[in-house]
Parts: C-alpha cells; sequence; structure tokens
C-alpha cells in the first residue's frame, strides 16, 4: 500500500470515527437523535451552531440514513452504493482536515 493511499484510507477512518463521536455525543446530551433536521429550524443561533457540527457528523448521519432505509423502505443497491460513496468521500474530507488541524496544532507530527 503506498503512503498516499494509507493516508486517504487513514482520513477516512478518523472522519467516521469524529462523525460517530459527535454523533453519540449529540444523542447523550439531547436525547434524540442527530439529524438534517437540525437545520429546520429558521433564522436562529441554535440553527447557525448546527452548520459546523452538521459538517463533521454527516457522514454517520448519511450512513445511518442509508442503511436504515435499506430495512425500512428496501432501497434499491444503486443508491446504497451512491450515498456509500458521498458518505466516504465526505469522511475523507473531514477527517483530512481534522488531521491537518491536529497537524497545525502541533499534537501530530
Amino acid at each position: 500500500m503506498t503512503p498516499e493511499a494509507f493516508n486517504s484510507l487513514f482520513s477516512i477512518c478518523i472522519g467516521f470515527a469524529l462523525a460517530g463521536a459527535l454523533v453519540n455525543g449529540y444523542q447523550a446530551f439531547a436525547q434524540r437523535p442527530a439529524g438534517f433536521g437540525l437545520l429546520q429550524d429558521g433564522v436562529a443561533p441554535k440553527t447557525f451552531a448546527a452548520v459546523p457540527f452538521l459538517v463533521f457528523a454527516a457522514p454517520f448521519i448519511i450512513m445511518r440514513n442509508t442503511l436504515r432505509g435499506v430495512r425500512v423502505e428496501a432501497r434499491r443497491l444503486e443508491f446504497v452504493m451512491m450515498a456509500t460513496v458521498i458518505a466516504g468521500f465526505w469522511s475523507m474530507m473531514s477527517g483530512t482536515f481534522f488531521l491537518m488541524t491536529l497537524r497545525a496544532a502541533g499534537v501530530l507530527v
């Protein structure tokens, strides 16, 4: 495995782990699952605060909703594959940003 491929895989894993931790922390705090419905409260400080949260939590929410839709609605395989690719790419981007932030802060070398 090339170093670039390993770095991308590591970013995807970190992105999904960060998304899962954020969503589970939100659920423990708010006693309800996180979702994209957080943006439907109109113009309010709570809505603006939800945007950065959803940017990093989206891969987990997308996969949770996709897997739930497979069981409940019997979604087609093509839709599940497309959602998985989108969530994986989103996870790689958020994981890359998180790792770059840790490197800039001097936590990682």
